[in-house]
């Protein structure tokens, strides 16, 4: 190629339109996303962008499908129900993770239903594969998929707080009153360690041994 020649630009498609969306929410949040923002990350022109999107609507749609179909629902058939479950909640988390501000669009917007019921397809047939009720089966799912994203809020919203408190975070600690705050006070050091990773295990070993003990 000529040096003096412009690198061609690759075919616009939705794909390339919902990647853009989601970097753009991600780095500026949802209230960002326009159509016209969307062509500027592109460098296209806005029209170009309405024969492969009807519009923000569609668009927003295509967001939640991209993040929901990025959940790995595989898993290894010999291994225990309570490991692939295990599995499962930790691919959930880490869709949330990667994804944190597309995953208010994934919880408010409509998506393609067979595509948003997989993961819940998952959930259920291990449930019913350690012997569960249909009932009980639908409280363990929601279980599961409701701690993997509060996990993933919670962390969040620890570095946020920590990243408030000035100086030695422990420091904030000292200005309370030691008779109302003393186990409070003396954990200081451990309540200011975030360590998501190690938090969010336990607290995962602790529901899949609530839900071993559950009655069939």
């Amino acid at each position: 190629m000529d040096p003096g020649t412009a690198e061609p630009r690759p075919a616009l498609t939705r794909a390339r339109i919902v990647r853009a969306a989601v970097d753009l929410i991600e780095r500026e949040g949802p209230d960002a996303l326009s159509m016209r923002a969307v062509a500027a990350e592109l460098g296209v022109a806005v029209m170009s962008l309405y024969n492969h999107v009807p519009g923000k609507a569609a668009l927003l749609q295509g967001v939640a499908e991209h993040v929901v179909s990025g959940i790995d629902l595989g898993g290894d058939p010999a291994e225990d129900w309570a490991d692939r479950a295990r599995a499962l909640v930790r691919a959930f988390r880490k869709v949330a993770h990667d994804h944190p501000r597309c995953m208010t669009v994934v919880l408010s917007h409509r998506i393609d239903f067979p595509m948003g019921m997989r993961p819940a397809e998952r959930a259920l047939a291990l449930a019913a594969e350690a012997g569960f009720d249909g009932p009980t089966s639908v409280r363990i799912m929601r279980a599961l998929m409701a701690y993997a994203l509060g996990a993933q809020m919670r962390e969040v919203g620890m570095a946020k707080m920590l990243d408030r408190l000035p100086g030695d975070p422990t420091e904030s600690f000292a200005t309370l009153d030691p008779a109302e705050f003393p186990h409070v006070i003396a954990l200081a050091p451990e309540l200011t360690r975030n360590d998501a990773e190690s938090d969010f295990e336990f607290g995962l070993d602790l529901l899949i041994a609530a839900v071993r003990n559950l009655p069939r």
